[in-house]
């Protein structure tokens, strides 16, 4: 009886080893087996996402080119990834807007000069550039020659640079030569004969050129205008006269080939970690100096930004009040807020962010916060040598040309300040139907 009782014990302790050996055979076959990604999901394994190792980008980062091994790059994958694509870097529709610069059937090449018009700009990079497309304009409507346009060398930034070491000077000439006649120098016969030296009225229209500067014509054969922005109104022109401001601006103002070639370079290393955020952070000295924005700094930094307000004499506010600039919108975001933001609209932590900008006030102290959500912030120091930058390195306008060029190949271009970069860059996109701008409502 004792021998009977144990036989069912045996087989079921067999039946029981079976069964763990054929669970562990299972376990182990599927280990090995490899999941092959549908079509569907291939087809986003290049736009975006994560990576494994969170923490990967936190460490400095070698130049792409210098790198020994190539970067992970993020991936998307499924249906979810298409979403999270459409949400974050699919470019917006046109609305059926196009590039429209060809001259009307009736437009004329230009007539007969009857002087010549000398340009100093001001300011900034993206505020000459706009000038010198105004200046194309306004030497059309008085009939003048225009001399290749002087660049600003005493504003803040102290850039020594020529409009031929910025701009392709003889692919402008040549560009808007059925426009307006432009010459690089003065005649010689002309270097010591009286001018007249004007500021025009800003925004002014077609009667003032035509009648109040035309009219000059009769006394002086040189005119020179002291300054070049915002003397053009945007509104209420004919449409020839904004075609040429297009053509200007779009088409014959484009950069040396030197910051064509070395801007062009940058997109490449910056496209090898996939779709990309260019960040124009408006966060240098001269802003915050200028706009009196001192919110999350220091009582030493803030002091130090009123000192220099008040020593550029050509900067006519004084006495700004920091928080009534800030609650009228009229601060740049902080990079702090620039990470609350672009955390909000859903872009991941590995999102490559390329930052156009100068000089960070305050450096890492006022970086790290944004830095720590975003650890993959490139910029121009980190994607190119030193060597590769010296041509440039002590040329504010130069450097910004750069950034320019890289802003434009984005695909999200974002301005923590809506300056002149973020007007020009956004009105470049536009016109060339590139990728979407984001524009934060401050």
């Amino acid at each position: 009886m004792k021998k009977r009782k144990w036989i069912p014990l045996v087989v079921l302790r067999k039946l029981l080893i079976a069964a763990i050996c054929s669970i562990a055979f299972v376990a182990l076959f599927s280990a090995r087996v490899h999941i092959v990604p549908s079509s569907k999901d291939q087809r986003f394994n290049d736009k975006i996402s994560t990576t494994q190792d969170p923490q990967s980008w936190m460490r400095e980062l070698a130049p792409p080119h210098l790198s020994k091994a190539p970067l992970p790059t993020p991936k998307l994958s499924g249906s979810k990834g298409n979403l999270d694509y459409q949400k974050l870097w699919k470019p917006p529709s046109n609305r059926g807007f196009l590039p429209c610069t060809n001259p009307t059937p009736n437009y004329t090449t230009p007539a007969e000069s009857q002087g010549y018009l000398l340009v100093h700009t001001n300011g900034g990079l993206n505020q000459m550039r706009s000038g010198i497309c105004d200046m194309v304009a306004v030497a059309r409507i008085i009939n003048a020659t225009l001399v290749i346009p002087e660049l600003d060398k005493r504003s803040f930034w102290q850039d020594t640079s020529n409009f031929s070491d910025i701009f392709d000077e003889e692919y402008f000439m040549n560009s808007l030569a059925n426009d307006v006649k432009i010459i690089k120098k003065l005649p010689k016969e002309l270097v010591n004969a009286t001018r007249v030296v004007k500021q025009f009225i800003s925004w002014s229209g077609m009667d003032y050129y035509e009648n109040e500067i035309a009219s000059l014509w009769e006394d002086y054969q040189v005119i020179r205008a002291s300054k070049s922005d915002s003397r053009l109104a945007n509104n209420n022109l004919p449409p020839d006269i904004q075609k040429l401001r297009c053509r200007a601006c779009y088409e014959a103002l484009r950069f040396s080939p030197r910051i064509e070639q070395m801007g062009k370079l940058l997109v490449e290393r910056m496209r090898s970690f996939g779709p990309y955020i260019a960040l124009h952070l408006r966060y240098e000295k001269d802003m915050l100096a200028f706009s009196g924005c001192t919110h999350d700094l220091s009582p030493v930094e803030a002091e130090e930004l009123r000192s220099i307000r008040e020593n550029i004499s050509y900067w006519k506010i004084k006495e700004i009040d920091p928080i009534e600039q800030r609650s009228k919108g009229l601060c740049p975001l902080t990079p702090k807020e620039v990470g609350i933001f672009l955390t909000a609209l859903g872009y991941p932590s590995t999102t490559p962010i390329y930052i156009a900008a100068g000089e960070i006030y305050g450096g890492e102290s006022h970086m790290a916060e944004l830095r720590f959500r975003y650890p993959l912030l490139m910029s121009k120091e980190k994607l190119a040598s030193i060597e590769e930058l010296e041509p440039f390195s002590n040329h504010a306008s130069q450097m910004a040309a750069l950034d320019y060029i890289v802003s434009i190949e984005s695909d999200v271009f974002i301005p923590s300040y809506s300056g002149n970069m973020a007007k020009a860059v956004e009105g470049h996109r536009r016109f060339l139907g590139r990728g979407r701008t984001i524009s934060p409502d401050k």
